[in-house]
């Protein structure tokens, strides 16, 4: 990465914030989200060309409330704070923020001062998404006011002489319009970027990297066949050739015949492949667990045990290799400050001692669509590229509650049914990612004249492009109708399918609930769903 370009975006807690480094990266300027307090020290030695604060649910004067480094603001680097950001800068600053009446919620006209360098190109009221309880009264000495709504006189502030800006409404969303050129104008024309941040650049940057510091070592990938571990396995045989070894472990939780493709896809390349067949292995350490957490937890420690295991027959190893991507490790919690969304298998859920040197994740600091880039440039055929993302766990994840084969077996099959009749449809490669996952619900129905009670499955699609946020997917009724009607004649055990149309945020993209009744009251207080049946679709 060229530290040059390098945008910082400090981390206030905020549920957007991951967003705010996707948007300055479409700008092909590279960007990293740190924890708020990062020290002044850490940010001259990262020489960012720019900061950003994000937004967060503190109020300044809470008495645990988030605050940056002393003297960040007199370092001379352009600072744009967004929401608890700009109210942060304030605050600190000497300006005045009040608790507003009430919160301002929703996309707000925003009357600009389109003179700014921040709304170059701007009419003179935008629709901006506000999100905010707390205000800026008034703002610091030597700042001037450069928007306001009809109820937040100060949605917008600047110190043109400092190159430091605040701005209450949130540009990185898609409820703002044209807000990423705010973002833009704050990167070309007050950081002065340059944005020749590009795959191709990285590609070539990391492979050299990579030769540097693994030279003649021997490294392990952890090869899942997913996108992510492919690229990584790809980039890392660029490196270092011969001396990495690719090792799929099939833990039994793949889909459908995944296991038998991941090994003709792998066999056929120029790379160290060695598959190992640990189904029982995982399924025995899974018995009795559901806590979705807890099951991460375990199948990523069997992972590495695994891994041990397999380096020790082929000598000395000291690199393990993982397609640990930026989304999997901001979720984690290290990424900076947001909450743990889920322990990644290969991020969080790594236990605390690892028998190698040294763990290595190249794709670490991009997003998933950047992932798929870099793979096109390293040459790997679109149809595994534009493969259907799965997460490490596997179906693990994917089974509420204990793991068994019979649950196993229910939902490959319902899956694969799902992934067939999408990709008869022609919706394949236009939804971000869909899949079935299986319910620890089981109801009562009827097939051939008898009672049945049998288990529930959840059919899930979302369109997204950088898996921070995603919609779910508007499918056809007749294509769900379709998947309803085969899943329930042609899988065992299955006598209800349901279609989760639940966005990202509040809920994930995976299909990871705490099990029995608690899952269930968590659907009727919020979970919106269609029940899909062979007479009617209804909207629960």
């Amino acid at each position: 990465m060229k530290n040059n370009e390098l945008i910082l975006i400090l981390d206030f807690g905020g549920q957007y914030n991951q967003l705010i480094a996707r948007r300055v990266r479409e700008c092909n300027v590279y960007s990293e989200v740190v924890p708020f307090d990062i020290s002044i020290e850490k940010i001259k030695e990262k020489n960012p060309k720019g900061i950003i604060f994000t937004g967060g649910p503190a109020s300044v004067y809470g008495e645990d409330s988030p605050r940056c480094a002393e003297g960040i603001f007199e370092l001379g680097i352009p600072v744009l704070g967004i929401c608890y950001g700009m109210q942060l800068m304030t605050y600190t600053l000497g300006g005045n923020v009040a608790r507003a009446d009430k919160r301002e919620y929703g996309t707000t006209d925003v009357s600009i001062d389109n003179s700014s360098l921040l709304f170059e190109g701007f009419e003179n009221t935008n629709g901006f998404l506000m999100s905010h309880t707390d205000f800026v009264e008034k703002v610091p000495e030597g700042f001037k006011n450069i928007g306001h709504t009809s109820s937040c006189p100060n949605a917008a502030m600047e110190n043109k002489e400092k190159n430091l800006y605040g701005i209450q409404f949130h540009p990185e969303v898609n409820s703002s319009i044209n807000g990423t050129q705010v973002i833009k104008n704050f990167l070309f024309n007050i950081c002065k970027c340059s944005g020749d941040w590009i795959i191709s650049s990285f590609v070539e940057e990391s492979i050299a990297k990579l030769k540097e510091k693994i030279g003649d070592k021997k490294a392990l990938c952890a090869l899942s066949g997913g996108v992510d571990s492919s690229v990584a396995a790809v980039l890392l045989s660029k490196a270092i050739g011969k001396n990495l070894t690719c090792i799929f472990v099939d833990h039994g939780l793949l889909r459908k015949n995944e296991g038998d493709e991941v090994e003709d896809v792998f066999k056929n390349q120029d790379i160290n492949f060695i598959r190992v067949n640990a189904k029982d292995r995982f399924l025995a350490k899974l018995a009795g667990v559901s806590d979705p957490e807890t099951k991460r937890k375990i199948i990523g420690e069997e992972f590495i045990r695994v891994f041990e295991e397999e380096a020790k027959k082929i000598g000395t190893v000291d690199f393990l290799v993982q397609g640990t991507i930026y989304p999997d490790v901001v979720e984690s919690g290290l990424g900076g400050e947001s909450a743990v969304i889920k322990s990644h298998h290969n991020v969080g859920g790594l236990p605390d001692h690892v028998d190698f040197k040294e763990i290595i994740e190249p794709l670490r600091d991009l997003f998933k669509d950047e992932v798929r880039k870099v793979g096109l440039e390293l040459g790997i055929p679109e149809y595994l590229v534009f493969r259907q993302p799965f997460p490490g766990p596997g179906l693990g994840i994917r089974i509420i509650g204990e793991v068994t084969a019979e649950k196993v077996r229910i939902v490959q099959d319902a899956d694969a049914i799902y992934r067939e009749e999408i990709a008869k449809a022609g919706l394949d490669r236009s939804i971000g990612q869909y899949f079935a996952a299986l319910t620890n619900m089981r109801s009562v129905g009827v097939m051939g004249d008898e009672r049945t009670y049998d288990h529930a499955i959840a059919l899930r699609a979302v369109n997204t492009i950088d898996f921070m946020t995603a919609e779910a997917a508007q499918i056809p009724y007749e294509v769900l109708n379709k998947v309803m009607s085969r899943i329930i004649n042609e899988v065992r055990g299955v006598n209800r399918v349901m279609y989760d149309i639940t966005s990202k945020p509040p809920g994930t993209i995976e299909f990871e609930w705490q099990n029995s009744s608690k899952w269930f009251t968590g659907v009727l207080k919020w979970m919106p769903f269609y029940f899909v049946t062979n007479k009617n679709i209804w909207l629960w």
